[in-house]
């Protein structure tokens, strides 16, 4: 029997959300518009710039609400622009947004029950727990990239950098003091008692989909349906096309299957990797690149596919686990799955969507590649089936919102 809660004021601090309209929605846009259905009232805060928004609301105030029609309020935050992500003036606006933070009672008429604040950028959690003290509210942060460790790890700073050891402090702070602590990693509990919480804190809660948002999906364009290849087994990815995709060695198969005239593979998407993949792939016949599409056809994109492909970089950093926005969107499609991923917790694997191998192994890849081409349709839309009913109970952003009250309202 389903427990019902009695109705609370969420306000859900993420520096990078976005909307829909102004950068991809996702995590806490939709966990929002769930709580809100629920009829909790709901404000989730944001910086008005970031590098990861596609379309920035243009603020003429400190602070602008957005009453959203999924139910709930945007709260943006303007704060100055930057160049790129690599730009000191991001760091720095870590700094003015939780300065700003700060000023929201003022801003925001219903006072907090929880104020849930969520990472990657450590330095914003010092002003969500002097708000939490100040209104006596529930203080839940979530950790959805560990930092400073993955600046260590995979960014090469040294764990004695002055700012890297702030960051390990507040990131210690931040485990000892909040009332939960949630991530999309389902091992980083590992990480976060060793460094100090007390384990009865933590909840899982992994990435998911919107799901009447996949349901609706539109019809490709004309522009990306007469660029894929006809009377082909596709072999595609969607997404960015960046580093941690290992999208190299999709390439490097992709030559080692030249001679399969049968098979092609069809990446979709752009990023900062994509003309270095584009000159690496210029002389394989097999090999088409699509620009990007809105995500409102990403389904009928993955349904022209026979096999999707997605892969990771072997980096000691996924010992933790891995939460990737588009492995729910590949399974829902109902599609089998080629995952090149040396890591702990593999959906994949769980539900038997696909085959997993190794990561950053061609040749893995041409293996698993061929072994799915061997079976016969029915087998493969199997192992899709199975992906999809796996997804629908585990990734369902309705069933996460449940998941999340149960971890905030038992605290």
């Amino acid at each position: 029997m389903a427990v019902e809660y009695s109705k609370k004021t969420f306000w859900i601090i993420n520096q990078y959300a976005s909307t829909p309209e102004s950068g991809m929605g996702g995590r806490h846009y939709y966990l929002a518009k769930e709580l809100a259905k629920k009829g909790h009232r709901v404000y989730l805060i944001a910086a008005g710039y970031t590098h990861l928004l596609r379309h920035p609301p243009k603020l003429t105030e400190e602070f602008t609400l957005q009453a959203v029609t999924d139910g709930f309020t945007f709260v943006w935050v303007k704060i100055p622009e930057y160049s790129d992500a690599h730009d000191k003036a991001r760091v720095l606006n870590w700094f003015r947004f939780t300065w700003q933070l700060l000023k929201l009672p003022k801003v925001i008429v219903d006072k907090p029950d929880v104020i849930l604040y969520s990472s990657p950028s450590l330095i914003p959690f010092l002003g969500a727990q002097r708000l939490a003290k100040k209104l006596k509210a529930t203080l839940a942060v979530e950790v959805r990239d560990i930092w400073p460790l993955t600046l260590v790890e995979l960014g090469g700073y040294s764990p004695k950098h002055l700012f890297i050891r702030f960051m390990q402090w507040v990131e210690d702070k931040a485990y000892r003091d909040a009332d939960v602590v949630l991530s999309n990693l389902p091992k980083a509990v590992d990480h976060m008692v060793m460094r100090g919480m007390r384990q009865d804190k933590f909840t899982w809660i992994p990435n998911g989909f919107d799901l009447a948002e996949l349901e609706s999906t539109q019809k490709l364009d004309e522009r990306s349906r007469k660029a894929l290849p006809k009377d082909k087994f596709i072999v595609g990815y969607t997404g960015t096309l960046g580093v941690a995709n290992a999208l190299d060695s999709l390439i490097d198969a992709a030559s080692l299957l030249q001679k399969d005239t049968d098979i092609n593979f069809v990446l979709v998407g752009g990023g900062k990797e994509k003309a270095g993949l584009v000159e690496k792939a210029k002389d394989l016949n097999n090999v088409i690149f699509i620009d990007s599409i809105p995500k409102q056809q990403i389904q009928s994109m993955l349904m022209e596919f026979d096999i999707c492909y997605i892969g990771w970089k072997r980096d000691p950093i996924y010992r933790f686990g891995i939460a990737p926005n588009k492995l729910p969107e590949y399974m829902f499609s109902s599609r089998p799955i080629v995952h090149a991923y040396s890591g702990i917790n593999d959906f994949v694997e769980i539900a038997n969507a696909g085959l997993s191998i190794p990561a950053e192994d061609p040749q893995a890849i041409v293996k698993a590649v061929l072994k799915l081409k061997a079976m016969s349709l029915e087998q493969r839309q199997k192992m899709g089936e199975k992906g999809r009913a796996y997804t629908l109970e585990h990734h369902d952003y309705a069933k996460l919102a449940k998941k999340l009250e149960r971890a905030l309202f038992n605290a």
